[in-house]
């Protein structure tokens, strides 16, 4: 790649949208500029972006005349009143919320999954949710190979994904448990929300607010993203999606049934040649992923490969990615950098 291209990450000051900075310097991405973006609270501070200080400016309509790629990560509300502003003044918009991502017009995009739905975008491609960007890599070689009917997924998923608040109150929460204090709870499961529980020392079967079938919205997402991505509304999926005292890494207790039948030995060839899978299974030396080990790692790890007991054509597998980076950023980017292979057009 070596077209320079004019980039702006809004929602700059949040924990997701350090990680996209943090990426595109990783991945050398080749930006002429650099425009950070937040709410007119967070204008004026100042981001160490390499060897330089970059002003962080409020997020206008008019901030993205110069613009030519915007990443989006400061909230739906703000995705949907900016991201259209933005793609008037000639910007691909890659938006990690939730605001576009069911919209038929917009495409869901996970690179290694499904790079030709980009095609005929209109301006916005739709980052997923991370508990389906991790679960559908690892799942991808193997629906192609067996076709996948039917999915059902526990996560175990860390604090990062409900923000820099929610980090730092598991921090707190944990240094007041050591110490014998009272412990405080203000975030967890939702913000939201009237109620709150600790996260420190406790699982939380609850992410986002309860639908009337009984999910939670994030529960929810996994079924309609993966639904959309894989092209399929067949596939069964049953979610239960759970709060763990994790800092950063989301990890997924996968059990997946195939139409065809399958040999262990290929399942773990496809997994192992697939783009963007870490292979870590071997139980003999105790080898399987773990978050921590996962924490500002690109790949989506994958281990305890094991048919089912009664079920020829079930699999169960366990995945585990860093959420705010597979999860988020490092999905964002790739998209750009997929763009930018493509000539800067969707197809």
């Amino acid at each position: 790649m070596t077209q320079q291209v004019r980039v702006a990450v809004v929602g700059a000051t949040g924990a997701v949208g350090k990680a996209m900075i943090a990426t595109l310097l990783r991945r050398e991405f080749p930006f002429s500029s650099l425009k950070l973006l937040a709410s007119s609270r967070s204008a004026g501070t100042q981001v160490a972006v390499a060897d330089q200080l970059i002003e962080v400016q409020e997020a206008t309509p008019d901030a993205f005349a110069d613009v030519d790629v915007a990443l989006f990560s400061a909230g739906g509300t703000v995705s949907i009143q900016l991201a259209p502003e933005a793609v008037k003044r000639g910007a691909l918009v890659i938006d990690n919320t939730a605001a576009f991502r069911m919209d038929p017009d917009v495409p869901l995009i996970v690179p290694e999954v499904n790079p030709e739905h980009m095609h005929g975008h209109k301006g916005i491609i739709a980052n997923p949710n991370c508990s389906t960007i991790q679960m559908l890599v690892a799942l991808k070689p193997l629906h192609d190979a067996y076709r996948v009917r039917r999915i059902v997924v526990s996560t175990y998923q860390a604090a990062s994904g409900a923000g820099e608040r929610a980090i730092a109150e598991l921090t707190e929460q944990t240094r007041a448990q050591v110490m014998g204090e009272p412990v405080v709870a203000s975030v967890m499961p939702v913000a939201k929300l009237s109620r709150h529980y600790p996260l420190a020392g406790n699982v939380l079967a609850q992410i986002d607010v309860f639908e009337p079938n009984g999910y939670t919205r994030e529960e929810m997402k996994m079924v309609n993203e993966t639904h959309k991505i894989l092209g399929d509304k067949t596939i069964g999926v049953t979610p239960t999606c759970v709060r763990v005292p994790v800092v950063y890494g989301h990890s997924e207790a996968v059990y997946i049934e195939t139409e065809r039948p399958f040999e262990m030995a290929d399942v773990r060839a496809r997994l192992e040649a697939f783009p963007g899978i870490l292979v870590q299974d071997d139980p003999e030396q105790q080898v399987y992923p773990q978050p921590l080990a996962a924490a500002g790692r690109f790949e989506v790890f994958v281990g305890r490969l094991r048919r089912d007991l009664t079920q020829p054509t079930g699999l169960s597998m366990w995945v585990v990615s860093d959420n705010i980076v597979k999860g988020a950023a490092w999905n964002a980017v790739q998209i750009a950098e997929l763009w930018l292979q493509r000539g800067r057009v969707g197809g």
